[in-house]
């Protein structure tokens, strides 16, 4: 038998080896998917070994998931794998009834929420239908670029046009966005005028819709 050959069958042997069977699924990225249901829907890898599972295997057995956007997968020999998931990001709540969805900037719902405080987000007037509206993608965009701290503090967004954008703070104070032009300039704008000291009287209107010149009255 020739080197070649004896070589081939020691790789392959290796390649396919029970002593590589899977064992172990470590899970890490993850919060809105615990991480118990995603080593439940792995279970139909363990006992194959590492070197024959692949990104596409582990994405194929959470595509059912919707909080899933992407999977990265390292093998650990001998028995352990981390999949690495990356999560889509939740913008706002839609309620329907008494049931308060979270959703991506795209309107995929990627989970629930018992109340608005617990998810931390504005509500999008309109319910569940305002997916549908052509206004949805507007206000998601908008809402897909502020930062945490900013959208903690709103209660609800709302656009009669593409052009007029809204979004109420939960202290009542208003924030005409406009347009989605210049989001991130707008974001950085409002995240500015929501970090100074109060005023006397109050303001009641946050105006960035010419972020370079925004206003307050």
């Amino acid at each position: 038998m020739s080197v070649f050959v004896l070589l081939g069958a020691f790789l392959a042997f290796l390649f396919l080896s029970p002593a590589l069977a899977l064992k172990t699924v470590t899970v890490q990225g993850n919060s809105l998917l615990p991480t118990e249901q995603v080593q439940r829907a792995l279970q139909p890898l363990v006992g194959r070994p590492l070197t024959t599972i692949a990104d596409d295997d582990v994405a194929g057995l959470l595509a059912d998931r919707p909080e899933v956007a992407d999977v990265d997968v390292v093998a650990l020999p001998p028995s352990e794998i981390v999949v690495t998931i990356t999560e889509r990001v939740p913008v706002a709540v839609l309620q329907t009834g008494d049931v308060l969805s979270l959703i991506d900037q795209d309107g995929l719902v990627i989970g629930t929420a018992a109340n608005q405080a617990e998810a931390r987000l504005p509500l999008i007037d309109g319910g569940s239908e305002a997916v549908n509206s052509a206004v949805f993608s507007t206000v998601t965009s908008v809402l897909s670029v502020l930062p945490e701290n900013v959208l903690a503090q709103l209660d609800h967004a709302s656009a009669s046009s593409i052009d007029s954008v809204e979004l109420k703070l939960l202290n009542g104070q208003t924030v005409f966005w406009g347009s989605a032009e210049s989001n991130v300039a707008k974001a950085r704008a409002l995240e500015a005028l929501l970090l100074m000291p109060p005023k006397e009287p109050p303001i009641g209107v946050f105006d960035v819709s010419t972020p370079t010149a925004p206003v307050t009255r």
